[in-house]
């Protein structure tokens, strides 16, 4: 067969496949089948026989089996030690009638030894000639240069893994990632068909098995049938464009779609997004896998094996990842899957695949509703900002994350209908509670405001006002969760009206006293909705895309929300719950006392502790509880008959609480000036065993440029780039104003006291640093009630001030501040939320 026979033949192919006649995977196998069957007609012609010295060898679309209608012939003419002229005459018969049909060709000449020496310099050419496929003549030859690349490949792993790794992050820079891009490269971009190439290469190197712990009923299913899925979609689009393109058009989108049954551009889009997710995610499991399996030498291989450091009950930190703990049984225990995934949020640590996938098949449903373990668990997860990404994009791709929320499929990689949106639907709600992450502290009750921006979308993709159908099912989530009726209520109002502010504020003429009116009307005069929507139309706007969020929305929603704020009465004031008749007994018996009893989970206690009170005996009493790794979800600090009557909800950081007379004695000691508490607490933070964000890399990884640390983004920079348990929101300071004449059920703090509300990211001992800073300035300490939502702390202080001036407060707060978590530095933290409007939760004033 001539050339141009092959030409034609390959043209009369692609009309049939336009026809209907052949599918995606039948064209590409016959247009191996034909080109097989001329390169061996053609090499025979020429000489290139068995045992003849001569070789045809394919790599690329050819090598692999899978050859494209426009896809280049990736040949390489291998001769051993041949004469030149005659290898120069066997080349030219070989090339020049493929050149003279335009059948696009990339060529070389070679012996084995050049061959070798080609992959050994170029990392590009060495993952090619990894895929090369003998096609005609000389089989022992091609044999020798396929195995020699190959050992060469494994031998030289550890020394050439962090070019390989810099070679994949200089193509995503360039090509982006095609889960979120309007016209994705399908071929170069994160998530494509090179990546699960690169999967194929670290295989072969004995690194990996080339494939991610994904089950079959996982989304995407896994990476090979992802990558079957891009592959048949690059193959319409190579048919219906006429030449090599590699990236998928809209005006070529619903003919692609359609040529395939997957439906329109959307549907095609979803798909495509699906697949890429799921490639992505398998290529960060595997060059994980591939850098912790790196070959030791020298030195390196006396290193003692990593050390499991204990995070949560039953995870632990090992090797750089987060695992399962030895005694973890995920079988009985249902909240376990959260834990894990606020572990790795809280310390940047990607979960192994093994742990991913011993959950998947072990772990059972959490019960309804959720214990309120798992739900604080979900709220420390959506509480880290951006570290939540990973986590969450992890669970998902296993499985456990539509576990956890049924609803999330309708959302899942559905894309968006405008060009506003940057992300897929179910990625923009991730974002926007990430963007929540950062201005909890703003906020009451910043539980609700996470959860709210994580579920205002969740009624798209359901044919109906997704507002409407959004409120619905996050009612039905809501009680899935375990929430109160009236925060359940309030979740549901802020995905109804998640659009109110913005539409408003845009649309309407914000003097007229009428619009600020129907905004409070329509909330309810609901004080706490309206500033939990606040902050959401920012969170929302900040996820949409670049340029949503500005300084001229910014300034109309706060123009209007402080309007409709001057029309909502205040809150009521957080008090502490009575004393019950045991608690008033035993503070009348004098004395110190101990009791521990479980609480609402079997990881949760209820601590009350009573003393003689005096000053500084709530630091020491939290301090106490922190060195024994209690972490306080909660507490209530009250008095009664000169004894103080403190009530503390702790988790312990695993196993259980210590004996209650331990703690007795310890507290004795700390009041008797034995032990000191700040002291000891400042040295157990400096020798926390959590890790730090960005301080773990794989063994063998580099450090400096075109590190192989493979906790990267899409394009090639690092996820991990804050210390663990970093406040992602800034730590606030709010005085509560008092109106002497108010009446009504809580009318205030009594004469002489204030309430100093505090709303920060937690730490270790937290609760004991701002008491000693308390009690430091002379302040007595009335009563206090202390929450902790997710990672972020609102503690509630009734104070009686030795001083009660403008400068005493403003000294005060700035001590306490000063013994908060710093925040994460974040562009977008511009002073543009509640506060810029006057907006606080209870008519607070803000301090910083």
């Amino acid at each position: 067969m001539a050339a141009t026979d092959l030409a034609a033949t390959r043209r009369q192919l692609l009309q049939s496949g336009q026809a209907g006649k052949l599918d995606a995977p039948g064209l590409r196998q016959v247009l191996v089948d034909l080109h097989e069957f001329w390169l061996t007609s053609k090499g025979a012609e020429l000489g290139v026989r068995p045992q003849s010295g001569y070789a045809i060898v394919a790599v690329g679309g050819l090598g692999r089996g899978e050859l494209l209608p426009f896809s280049d012939l990736d040949l390489i003419l291998l001769h051993d030690g041949m004469p030149h002229d005659e290898v120069a005459e066997v080349a030219d018969g070989l090339w020049y009638p493929l050149w003279d049909a335009n059948i696009a060709l990339d060529h070389s000449v070679r012996t084995v030894p050049q061959a070798l020496q080609v992959a050994a310099e170029d990392v590009s050419a060495a993952m090619g000639l990894l895929e090369a496929r003998h096609i005609a003549g000389d089989e022992d030859l091609s044999n020798l240069l396929i195995s020699g690349v190959r050992q060469q490949w494994r031998t030289e792993i550890r020394d050439r893994f962090p070019a390989v790794v810099s070679h994949a992050q200089d193509r995503w820079r360039r090509a982006g990632d095609i889960a979120h891009r309007a016209e994705p490269d399908l071929k170069n971009g994160r998530g494509g068909l090179r990546d699960v190439q690169l999967l194929g290469a670290l295989a072969m190197a004995q690194l990996t098995d080339g494939m991610a712990s994904l089950r079959p009923d996982s989304p995407g299913a896994g990476p090979q049938v992802a990558y079957a899925r891009l592959l048949d979609i690059r193959t319409e689009l190579h048919r219906i464009a006429g030449r090599p393109r590699e990236q998928v058009r809209a005006q070529d989108a619903d003919e692609i779609g359609a040529a395939l049954r997957i439906g329109d551009r959307f549907d095609l889009a979803r798909v495509i997004s699906d697949a890429a997710r799921t490639i992505s995610y398998s290529i960060d499991v595997g060059l994980r896998t591939a850098g912790n399996a790196l070959p030791r030498r020298g030195l390196a291989k006396l290193r003692r094996s990593p050390i499991r450091r204990p995070l949560d009950e039953g995870v632990v930190e090992h090797n750089g990842e987060i695992v399962l703990a030895r005694n973890a049984i995920p079988s009985k225990d249902p909240g376990l899957i959260l834990r894990v995934a606020s572990a790795s949020a809280r310390t940047g640590l990607p979960i192994s695949a093994s742990t991913l996938s011993r959950l998947a098949d072990y772990a059972p449903e959490l019960r309804e509703p959720w214990p309120a373990e798992a739900l604080s668990d979900l709220l420390v997860l959506l509480g880290a900002g951006h570290h939540m990404v990973d986590p969450i994009e992890a669970l998902d791709r296993t499985g456990l994350w539509g576990r956890l929320l049924p609803e999330w499929g309708a959302v899942r990689d559905l894309p968006p209908r405008d060009a506003i949106h940057t992300w897929t639907v179910d990625r923009h709600l991730v974002e926007t509670a990430a963007h929540a992450g950062s201005m909890t502290t703003r906020v009451s009750r910043p539980d609700l405001l996470v959860l709210g921006a994580l579920l205002h979308d969740i009624g798209k993709g359901r044919g109906a006002d997704h507002s409407i159908v959004g409120a619905d099912l996050a009612i039905q989530i809501g009680n899935r969760f375990g929430l109160w009726p009236q925060d359940v209520t309030v979740l549901s109002e802020m995905v109804r009206h998640h659009l109110l502010l913005p539409s408003i504020a845009t649309r309407r003429d914000l003097d007229d006293p009428a619009t600020a009116e129907f905004v409070a009307e329509t909330l309810g005069y609901n004080r706490a909705l309206l500033e939990l929507l606040s902050a959401l139309a920012e969170a929302d706007s900040l996820a949409t895309g670049p340029g949503v969020w500005g300084e001229w929305k910014a300034s109309l929603i706060n123009d209007l929300v402080r309007r409709a704020f001057r029309l909502i009465d205040g809150d009521e004031l957080a008090r502490p719950d009575a004393l019950t008749s045991e608690q008033l007994a035993l503070a009348e018996a004098g004395g110190f006392s101990v009791d521990i009893e479980q609480a609402d989970g079997p990881h949760t206690f209820r601590i009350t502790m009573v003393a003689p009170d005096a000053t500084g005996l709530l630091s020491k009493m939290a301090g106490v509880l922190s060195l024994n790794g209690l972490r306080s979800h909660s507490a209530t600090v009250q008095s009664h008959a000169g004894s103080a009557v403190n009530t503390f909800v702790v988790v312990p950081l695993f196993g259980s609480p210590p004996e209650a007379g331990l703690i007795r004695q310890q507290l004795m000691a700390a009041v008797d000036g034995k032990i000191d508490v700040l002291a000891r607490l400042d040295a157990r933070e400096t020798e926390s065993p959590i890790p730090t964000i960005g301080s773990v890399s794989a063994p063998g990884a580099a450090t400096s440029a075109g590190s192989t640390d493979p906790a990267v983004d899409g394009a090639g920079h690092p996820k991990n780039a804050v210390p663990a348990l970093f406040a992602v929101a800034p730590p606030r300071v709010l005085w509560v104003h008092h109106d002497a004449e108010a009446t009504g059920p809580d009318p205030g703090p009594d004469p002489g006291e204030v309430i100093l509300e505090l709303r920060t990211d937690d730490r270790l001992g937290l609760l004991s640093r701002v008491s000693s800073v308390i009690e430091r300035h002379g302040a007595q300490v009335r009563w206090a009630k202390v929450t902790t939502l997710g990672s972020t702390v609102v503690d509630t202080f009734c104070l009686h001030l030795a001083d009660d001036g403008e400068a005493a407060r403003t000294a005060l707060a700035d001590d306490v501040l000063a013994v908060c978590p710093p925040p994460q530095p974040r562009s977008d933290d511009d002073g543009n939320g509640p506060d810029a409007y006057g907006g606080t939760a209870r008519s607070g004033v803000p301090i910083s």
